[in-house]
């Protein structure tokens, strides 16, 4: 695949960039049912292998109905018993055009969604990317209607009824099996509120020229996926043959309590599979024993405690200090009792994690802004409520999650991670990299600990800050969700619990790296 083509498959636009697009390819000369024939060629050879001999096509107005039609006639020359629900009398003419031809072939057409005969599956062309307002009457209790045949439902490009951008149902949508999306990954595939009605989604790439892409996304800060090839080279690999530890990274985790000191081993067997060269752990003094028994290979730094059992101040070795470590990552279990030492790290010239408390305290702090004044980077990793606690004047998350994480990022100058089913990462310049992959099993406590240490010990082995910290943090989250999906195929979702994950995090390189 040339350069071009592996770029194209990594971009994420919106419906007015898309759309852009498309007027430029057809400006060109591509004529409209031209690519209307490549794409639909595509989807074809995608919905063959879902096997079965009857089908029913949902058509609508525009080009996704066109799409659709043409999907219709080339598996009916292959011998599939085809029926169409097309309920609109007014058509864009291109797909008028193909309701006529499909009709002469004598395919059979039904304008009521209860006269559709029975089918193996069905393939949604009711709307694409282009839908602004909201399905309501005969169509949306049509819609509703098929979502409770309870059949296999293929959408093109986008279920029928999701928002293009943020994913919101409008008024009702279909619940997709399968998604085609068509030429350029579109927002909607990444926003939490979409998943359920995407399925399993595949880009089907017409091979839109890199060119036409530039062109409308111009200078303006990437959205990107997050691949497997992307991640993997900014790893810390291949070492050199000469090296020893000092020269792979310290980090200094500040982590745990007496109340919870299984965050502190979790965020350190993170760190350990990262892969740093020495590890320094600050927690309590009286669970030094505790973090021995679980990272012998770690010094473990006992600090005063509060009487609540939380860290009262850092007690760091004998000519040391924070300057002494290439990356600190501090919060997981520490309790808001901890608040002298989150303000203490933020004020070191050290790349800074901040998770768990040490986003509380943050919040509680209300010094957000300041971290604009840090010389080093901070790398922030909320979950949904952590997220709101920090920033409650952006945008929801819950409403538009990549929208929400530029905002955060533009004003506190932090790279910011929005921990979710598509977890996204933005810097203070408005890129913007999203998961693609990840596994409900991760959805248990300590899963966001393991993922601080991986972070954190991968910021310290890029000793001469030759990668962009975005995309350090991106290998980690890219990382952490492999291994969770590693571990969910061998132990199912229900059996991968946080401690479990740290055992699939070296087996994911395996898989990966040759």
């Amino acid at each position: 695949m040339q350069n071009g083509q592996k770029q194209v498959s990594q971009v994420i636009v919106t419906a007015e960039q898309m759309g852009d697009i498309e007027g430029r390819i057809f400006a060109a000369g591509m004529p409209v049912a031209a690519l209307m024939e490549k794409v639909a060629g595509l989807i074809t050879l995608r919905v063959v292998q879902w096997g079965g001999s009857c089908v029913g096509i949902l058509v609508g107005p525009g080009h996704n109905g066109g799409d659709a039609l043409v999907v219709a006639r080339e598996l009916y020359l292959r011998g599939y018993a085809v029926w169409l629900y097309c309920p609109v009398s007014q058509m864009k003419e291109l797909t008028a055009q193909h309701l006529r031809y499909a009709q002469t072939l004598g395919i059979p057409c039904y304008q009521q969604v209860g006269e559709l005969p029975d089918c193996d599956f069905l393939i949604d062309g009711l709307f694409g990317f282009g839908l602004q307002r909201p399905i309501i009457g005969d169509m949306a209790s049509a819609i509703n209607q098929l979502n409770q045949w309870y059949k296999p439902i293929l959408s093109i490009d986008l279920p029928s009824g999701i928002h293009s951008d943020t994913g919101e149902v409008l008024g009702t949508a279909i619940r997709a099996t399968q998604t085609f999306c068509l030429g350029l990954w579109k927002l909607a595939f990444f926003q939490d509120q979409a998943l359920e009605y995407i399925g399993k989604a595949e880009l089907i790439d017409f091979h839109i020229p890199w060119a036409d892409v530039q062109a409308v996304l111009g200078n303006l800060p990437p959205i990107k996926v997050i691949t497997s090839t992307t991640a993997l080279s900014t790893l810390p690999l291949p070492r050199p043959l000469v090296t020893h530890k000092y020269k792979q990274g310290h980090l200094l985790l500040i982590c745990g309590s007496r109340r919870y000191g299984g965050g502190a081993i979790l965020t350190a067997l993170g760190a350990r599979a990262s892969g740093v060269g020495m590890l320094s752990i600050a927690v309590p003094e009286s669970l030094k024993p505790l973090l021995l028994s679980h990272v012998p290979e770690a010094l473990i730094i006992g600090c005063p405690e509060t009487e609540t059992g939380a860290i009262a101040h850092l007690q760091l070795p004998t000519n040391t200090d924070l300057s002494s470590f290439s990356a600190i990552a501090c919060g997981p279990g520490l309790t808001v009792d901890a608040t002298p030492i989150v303000s203490q790290v933020i004020s070191s010239d050290r790349p800074l994690v901040l998770d768990a408390d040490g986003l509380n305290i943050l919040a509680l702090m209300g010094t957000i802004p300041t971290l604009q004044q840090r010389q080093a980077p901070t790398v922030l990793t909320p979950h949904t409520g952590e997220f709101k606690r920090l920033f409650p004047d952006v945008p929801d998350p819950n409403q538009d999650r990549v929208k929400a994480v530029k905002a955060a990022a533009a004003y506190t100058g932090a790279i910011v991670l929005l921990k979710g089913a598509r977890t996204a990462i933005a810097n203070s310049q408005g890129s913007i990299w999203i998961n693609p992959e990840s596994t409900p099993a991760l959805a248990r406590g300590g899963s966001g600990d393991v993922l601080t240490g991986l972070i954190g010990g991968l910021l310290a082995q890029d000793t001469n800050k030759e990668i962009p910290v975005q995309d350090i943090v991106a290998t980690g989250a890219w990382w952490h969700s492999q291994g969770g999906i590693l571990a969910a195929q061998e132990r199912t979702e229900l059996g991968v619990d946080a401690l479990s994950l740290t055992q699939y995090l070296t087996p994911v390189l395996s898989k990966w790296v040759t």
